[in-house]
């Protein structure tokens, strides 16, 4: 019988096993109490403490990672520097929930919730699972990024328009472009531009590198449609 629940936290990844659909559904119950209690998270004091503390907990979160590696001797100036897209849109949507900025917005819920939805199905975090510090880490930051910004679209009310997603992926393609170049002076695999991840995900189903990076393009910007999708159909019916 194949056990899902490791106590240790010693054994490899399941993907879709118990504890990942038991991950999905505690992040998922956190937007729907998002939700629910919406009118009450919009009372001043309450709506400053909750995005601060959000903000925190995304900071805290990957202040902690780079703490880890460097204790255990697993920091690469080639691989763990904070510009994958995740991290990036982990620190972004920290500032955002700070200065309520609605331009990052635009960023974070297109390419963040984006990146990080993808992550969380596909996680790339083999070794690791509960209660291991890799595995809470990794969907702490993941699922705070769409916690952050479906808390702008819920309680702050923020719509992105059609023109938020084409600058979103004009904004994205003009961080793969320094990525791209950054990954040829480190000799990193930042965003995994370079290379294919290690742990299967949906690249694996798109060529050789470097021709998967052609249908990755597509299957972002079709990404950014299906999450632009709702608003439309809200502005479409209202």
């Amino acid at each position: 019988m194949e056990t899902y629940f490791h106590i240790d936290g010693k054994e490899p990844f399941v993907l879709f096993s118990f504890t990942h659909w038991m991950t999905l559904v505690v992040i998922l119950s956190t937007i729907v109490l998002i939700y629910l209690f919406r009118n009450f998270l919009r009372n001043t004091g309450i709506n400053r403490l909750i995005r601060i503390s959000i903000a925190l907990i995304l900071i805290v979160s990957e202040i902690s990672l780079h703490t880890w590696l460097w204790h255990f001797d697993q920091w690469d100036i080639r691989y763990s520097l904070p510009f994958h897209l995740s991290s990036i849109s982990l620190l972004l949507s920290s500032v955002l929930l700070l200065t309520k900025s609605y331009r990052l917005f635009e960023f974070t819920y297109f390419a963040g919730v984006g990146s990080a939805l993808q992550a969380m199905l596909t996680p790339d975090i083999s070794s690791y699972t509960f209660p291991h510090f890799r595995y809470v880490h990794f969907f702490i930051s993941h699922g705070g990024i769409v916690v952050a910004n479906l808390f702008f679209v819920i309680v702050e009310r923020y719509l992105p328009s059609f023109q938020s997603l084409w600058r979103a992926y004009i904004y994205l393609n003009l961080y793969t472009f320094f990525i791209f170049f950054l990954n040829l002076l480190l000799e990193g695999n930042y965003m995994y531009i370079s290379q294919k991840p290690f742990n299967p995900s949906l690249i694996d189903y798109l060529g050789p590198w470097p021709w998967y990076i052609i249908p990755l393009e597509v299957i972002t910007l079709l990404t950014f449609f299906i999450l632009y999708l709702p608003f439309w159909l809200h502005r479409r019916f209202k």
